[in-house]
């Protein structure tokens, strides 16, 4: 990593589908949708939709990775414009497991060696 590089991870660019539902502090979905991944790492991911997602909310995601499907929560920390009229949001995961960053881990070493 840079110098000047505050992830803990690295990150490794690639292209997943993703459902995400947006969840309130009274734990209902305020907002459903699809998107894709422009990178992974252990601690988070950069998320593309067509639509903005509000960081005031948690995320719920199903990512598909290879012929696995995780399922993780995550705090949006940013959501901006991206490119061809897409947002981009930084999402943080919170509350895994496991399985599940065992599952991630083997994914992103995979990736990163080709």
């Amino acid at each position: 990593m840079g110098i000047n590089e505050r992830r803990y991870h690295p990150r490794i660019n690639a292209l997943n589908l993703i459902s995400f539902s947006c969840i309130d502090a009274t734990e209902s979905v305020v907002a459903q949708g699809m998107g894709r991944t422009l990178n992974v790492s252990e601690d988070g991911i950069l998320l593309e939709t067509h639509v903005s997602i509000d960081p005031k909310y948690a995320i719920e995601l199903a990512i598909g990775l290879e012929d696995e499907l995780i399922n993780m929560k995550g705090s949006i920390i940013f959501s901006t414009p991206g490119k061809d009229d897409k947002f981009e949001a930084g999402i943080e995961f919170v509350e895994t497991d496991d399985v599940t960053i065992a599952i991630l881990k083997k994914y992103i070493k995979v990736f990163s060696e080709q």
